[in-house]
């Protein structure tokens, strides 16, 4: 017979669950006591220059700018300096003493420069030992320098660390104000225990305050990116799917003209041989899958209360109609072309119809009132576009757009598809000009006419 023993194994943590919760707060208290304030207190941590575009900095240029970066590290020292000098009146110069007691009010002081917890403990150390040394009329427990060096670390601090800290370090210069003036304080009339106690919560606190408000202004400014980014991208979507539900059209409306053509040719011919037959039987039924495949596949893109449209799809020759319309709308346009009119792919006759759409929409939303010219450039390489429009007669009366700021995207999409060249911007009078190049591949026909 084999006995077999089990040991029931206690989970991690589990004994901090079956303690208080007064416990476990107490616990979590003295953990950040440890972790702000013992724990590597007198690790080195140098206080960094300034950056070179801090909204101090900017304001110098040259050599006065490298000597502003370290601004910080010569106000703390000034600081320093001036509680020396304190320490120094107070006690007399002329004495060890004296002399102890003024650079016990720099060191800590100069010390939150590259060890800032150490500089805190450091400065109530030295408060003791000015307090014990010291002349007996002066304040006590702090001396006047040691009373400006303690608030000065407290700042520093404060402002080098987080929040926590800076509410340990009050709390700790409450009790150790108390302790002392409770076992020490006997034969000193001028205590400062409480004026320091109120003081150094007048800074530690606007400092805390500077500290959540720096916190959310990073936490807005991290928002707004992210935001930003999101909007770009939503914009950058909802401009694709519009150029796919339209190219979805022209791509269809060829698929059928293909379907329909592989279905007549054999009729065109007498006597067609049964191998012409089959394969434009074949050329029939792959275009016929293609275009059911190309809308099962494309039709995700339309919206549910998308309508294909009853007319075809826009081309350069209807630009007269648009600029009629913007005419109409109080925009003076006219159109300049250059170079031999011929069909294109009518993917670029619908993009370059869009962008010249969007242009002068842009130019009435934002130049109202003003002047816009339509210059359309047919070369041997492509198509060339620029829209360009004057300043708007009064500025101030224009009205912010209502429109989503899609356009310049809208058109930057088109020719990107299109693997083309664009470039918007304002002219020198003013007024928006978006120049356009879209490349189109020579037909065979021209090819060999060349």
């Amino acid at each position: 017979m084999t006995e077999t023993t089990h040991k029931q194994t206690t989970r991690p943590g589990a004994a901090d669950r079956r303690r208080s919760p007064e416990f476990r707060l107490a616990a979590g208290l003295l953990g950040g006591l440890r972790q702000d304030l013992l724990t590597g207190a007198f690790a080195y941590r140098p206080l960094p220059p300034l950056r070179v575009d801090s909204d101090f900095t900017r304001r110098f240029s040259g050599r006065p700018r490298a000597y502003a970066l370290w601004t910080p590290h010569t106000v703390v020292a000034a600081v320093g300096v001036v509680a020396m000098l304190l320490n120094l009146a107070s006690n007399g110069t002329d004495g060890v003493a004296g002399l102890l007691c003024g650079f016990l009010a720099l060191g800590p002081v100069l010390l939150t420069l590259v060890r800032p917890a150490g500089a805190f403990w450091l400065s109530l150390a030295a408060t003791t030992v000015v307090g014990l040394v010291g002349d007996d009329w002066q304040s006590w427990p702090w001396a006047e320098g040691s009373f400006l060096s303690h608030l000065a670390v407290l700042t520093v601090v404060a402002i080098r660390t987080r929040p926590r800290t800076a509410a340990w370090m009050w709390l700790l210069t409450v009790l150790y104000g108390s302790w002392i003036v409770a076992v020490l304080g006997a034969g000193h009339d001028d205590i400062d225990a409480s004026p320091m106690v109120l003081f150094s919560a007048l800074i530690l606190l606007v400092v805390t305050v500077r500290h959540i408000r720096r916190e959310a202004q990073q936490e807005v400014t991290a928002q707004q990116t992210v935001t930003a980014v999101e909007r770009s991208r939503r914009t950058l979507l909802e401009e694709r799917t519009t150029i796919a539900r339209e190219l979805h059209d022209v791509v269809a409306h060829h698929m059928s003209v293909v379907a329909i053509q592989a279905e007549a040719a054999p009729y065109r011919v007498e006597n067609p041989p049964p191998e012409l037959e089959k394969a434009f039987a074949t050329i029939r039924e792959n275009a016929v899958a293609a275009l059911t495949e190309l809308r099962r596949v494309l039709g995700v893109v339309r919206a549910e209360d998308y309508a294909a449209p009853d007319a075809p799809q826009p081309t350069l020759a209807d630009l007269d109609g648009l600029l009629a319309n913007v005419r109409e709308a109080g925009l003076e346009v006219e159109k300049t072309v250059t170079g031999a009119v011929r069909e294109l792919p009518q993917g670029v006759e619908l993009s370059a119809y869009r962008i010249v759409q969007e242009a002068l929409s842009n130019a009435l939303r934002h130049a109202s009132g003003a002047s816009a010219r339509v210059e359309i450039g047919y070369v041997l390489g492509g198509l060339g576009l620029r829209v360009v429009n004057g300043p708007p007669p009064a500025p101030n009366l224009v009205k912010p757009s209502p429109g989503a700021g899609h356009g310049i995207t809208g058109m930057r999409e088109r020719v990107s598809m299109l693997n083309g060249e664009m470039t918007a911007g304002r002219t020198d009078d003013g007024g928006y000009e978006v120049s356009v190049f879209l490349p189109v591949p020579a037909a065979p026909a021209d090819e060999d006419a060349a």
